[in-house]
């Protein structure tokens, strides 16, 4: 899912703008994947480059057995580069961080090296806050033209969404979608199950113009 959002990805024409505002080249992406194996890291990059979109993409790899620290500046890095695009290039950025269930066990790991006091599931207390100092880097700054969007991709340890990384992930963010592993299975696609997913931003991006005129309508039934 996470190369389909690549390839995909794209700025929203709205009536009333200018043909500068949604053009192609104001759009870039930044994805970072942080703890996949040589396969994975393979695909990604194969996917990027036979479907043209390697073109928009800065692209982060942290493998499964690059040292521990690497991981922890993995997500900081692209956004880095992330903010540079956006404020200095004054494009719109989307970032992509997949998956922050790695980041996570290696912050823990980091934290247990260095015998800090555990929290939940052995998790540093403090991983809240370091969670957020990653989430809350998305947004616009004052006088540029530019905007960071951040999708957050993590897996929830046997499925389980009170799992400190989702819990934490889900009181920061503004919205979660939820993947199914049983729509998977079932082989729906994308598997989305509507009712656990969120989205507190939602009443402020639907509608005639946007999505669908009866988008508000519809979630009310759902």
């Amino acid at each position: 899912i996470a190369a389909q959002i690549c390839r995909q990805a794209g700025l929203v024409k709205l009536p009333g703008k200018s043909v500068l505002d949604s053009h192609e080249d104001n759009f870039a992406i930044v994805f970072a994947a942080m703890g996949v194996n040589m396969e994975t890291a393979r695909f990604f990059k194969q996917d990027f480059e036979e479907n043209g979109s390697m073109e928009n993409v800065c692209l982060f790899l942290n493998l499964a057995n690059d040292p521990t620290i690497e991981r922890i500046i993995t997500p900081r890095l692209a956004l880095t580069a992330a903010e540079f695009l956006a404020y200095q290039c004054e494009k719109h950025v989307l970032v992509i961080l997949t998956d922050m269930s790695s980041y996570a066990e290696a912050l823990r790991e980091v934290s247990a090296a260095r015998e800090e006091v555990p929290g939940r599931r052995g998790f540093p207390g403090y991983m809240y806050t370091d969670l957020a100092t990653i989430y809350e880097r998305a947004g616009r700054v004052e006088g540029r033209n530019g905007s960071i969007t951040q999708i957050p991709i993590l897996t929830m340890p046997n499925d389980d969404i009170t799992h400190p990384i989702p819990d934490l992930t889900g009181y920061i963010t503004e919205g979660q979608i939820y993947v199914d592993r049983q729509l998977h299975n079932r082989q729906i696609y994308p598997p989305v199950n509507v009712l656990p997913s969120l989205s507190r931003l939602m009443k402020s991006a639907i509608g005639e113009g946007m999505t669908r005129k009866d988008h508000s309508d519809v979630s009310n039934q759902l």
